[in-house]
């Protein structure tokens, strides 16, 4: 490609994505294509002769743009958001433009530099023990997977790594905890036999004396207790496990303790949030993803560990070509994880975080808390539905009911989702509690303001009074 055709298609690109920006209100939240569809309109061979630009961006317009569900949408309610913003979007061109593959110090002294300081910003914003010293994973489920490697090489004083394991280790979570953790216990060796899953409270989290007594039985029947993950802001309900007390049984029994805080750890900025890390000091280690609530583009998650050196033993590895001469000066940030190769991530923060300061995060934060407690106090209001778990941050557990049995009613609800999701103008998604079928509002949306919450909650009853009928 020529130089001037570059420039001249960036900027055609920026004043897209600029116009994407301010339109994507219009747009179907979630892509209304069917299974194929896509697939179809697209050539079975790759094409001999180059193509312009020009034909490849229309293509990009017309086939690929209405297969996109569209996660920046204002009436983005599924799952969790993976917000971006402007400022991270410039900082993902110029990482793109960069190019650089940052696995260690000595191939891009800048990045791995920018690294260190930007997570040790973030262990201030969220009051994290001082100490503890940060890394970029990709993802949280990465990260869980760093955290259950320290921990299984502590557990055995590092033979696993030499030997594999000689001896059955257990990890510990709530029957709450997200799926990873169950993937991270296969991938480490552990064995999926080998987690154990604690009951949990009313209000979804988990019971500390429940773990305790699992702990001593495991102990008595000669199993040797490795890993607690403690989860604040459980995936299907946003439940926060008591972390001092958990905390205590961990050190008392020697136990590694990661936390898992992938979408609620953001909410620490707030000060009126800061105790759910009451008992941070017991951590081992703390993920927590910007790349869901601190409007950083996927993929970018934090992970923060009190002894850096058990986990560069875990990890480190010394080929040859890899040896520089600032070795002994320097974080190799390979050391600190599963990957090699490593993107620029930190830049794309950095970007945020300065754009935004620290009083705009927190201002949109706690403009998401308020509209969850908003659309709490409608549910609660409302004849035909009820609340289905506490709401500690912005996602909302709700369902309807009209007293039918509980088959009836999850066949009710989904419905009611299904019906929500076709119109194209919200997107939903659903969990279980305790057995019961339940919606999620998340509101988390860089973009979502109460307008969007107030559409929604119409369509939401709208749609509900037909069912009914």
């Amino acid at each position: 490609m020529e130089k001037e055709t570059f420039r001249k298609f960036g900027y055609r690109f920026i004043d897209w994505v600029a116009d994407y920006m301010d339109e994507l209100e219009k747009l179907p939240v979630l892509s209304q294509v069917k299974p194929g569809e896509i697939r179809s309109k697209l050539p079975q061979n790759p094409p001999i002769q180059a193509e312009t630009m020009e034909k490849l961006f229309l293509d990009f317009k017309k086939i690929i743009l209405p297969g996109i569900t569209h996660w920046q949408h204002p009436s983005w309610f599924a799952y969790f958001p993976a917000n971006n913003s402007p400022p991270s979007i410039l900082a993902e061109l110029l990482t793109a433009g960069l190019g650089a593959q940052c696995m260690i110090w000595q191939t891009s002294p800048a990045a791995a530099e920018l690294e260190e300081v930007v997570l040790e910003w973030l262990r201030q914003m969220l009051g994290l023990p001082e100490g503890m010293e940060g890394v970029i994973q990709d993802t949280a489920s990465t990260a869980t997977l760093v955290a259950l490697l320290t921990a299984r090489e502590k557990a055995t004083n590092f033979e696993a790594n030499q030997k594999g394991l000689k001896k059955t280790l257990v990890v510990y979570a709530s029957e709450e905890t997200h799926s990873s953790i169950e993937k991270g216990v296969k991938i480490a060796g552990y064995g999926r036999e080998n987690l154990c899953y604690i009951p949990t409270d009313d209000s979804f989290a988990m019971v500390p004396s429940k773990l305790e007594e699992a702990v001593k039985r495991d102990k008595k029947r000669g199993l040797k207790p490795a890993c607690v993950v403690a989860t604040l802001g459980t995936t299907s309900s946003t439940a926060i496990d008591p972390l001092a007390a958990i905390g205590k049984i961990c050190r008392s029994q020697n136990i590694w303790l990661h936390v898992d805080a992938a979408f609620a750890g953001t909410a620490a900025i707030l000060p009126e949030k800061k105790w759910m890390l009451e008992g941070a000091e017991n951590m081992d280690s703390f993920v927590f993803n910007p790349h869901k609530w601190m409007l950083t583009n996927f993929d970018c998650s934090a992970y923060f560990v009190k002894d850096p050196g058990m986990l560069i033993r875990t990890f480190e590895i010394h080929p040859e070509y890899l040896k520089t001469g600032q070795d002994s000066q320097v974080k190799n940030f390979r050391d600190w994880g599963v990957q090699l190769g490593r993107r620029f991530r930190a830049l794309k923060l950095w970007f945020v975080i300065r754009s935004y300061g620290v009083e705009g995060l927190q201002k949109i934060v706690r403009e998401h808390i308020r509209l969850a407690q908003m659309f709490k106090e409608w549910v609660k209001k409302h004849e035909a539905f009820e609340l289905m778990a506490p709401v500690e941050l912005s996602l909302v557990c709700f369902r309807l009911n009209d007293g039918r049995n509980e088959e009836a009613l999850e066949d009710l609800n989904r419905r009611l989702l299904e019906s929500l999701n076709q119109t194209g103008k919200v997107f939903l998604t659903h969990t279980t509690l305790k057995g019961k079928y339940v919606l999620r509002m998340a509101i988390a949306s860089r973009t979502t303001e109460e307008f969007y919450v107030q559409e929604a909650w119409k369509l939401i009853t709208k749609k509900a009074a037909e069912l009914l009928k």
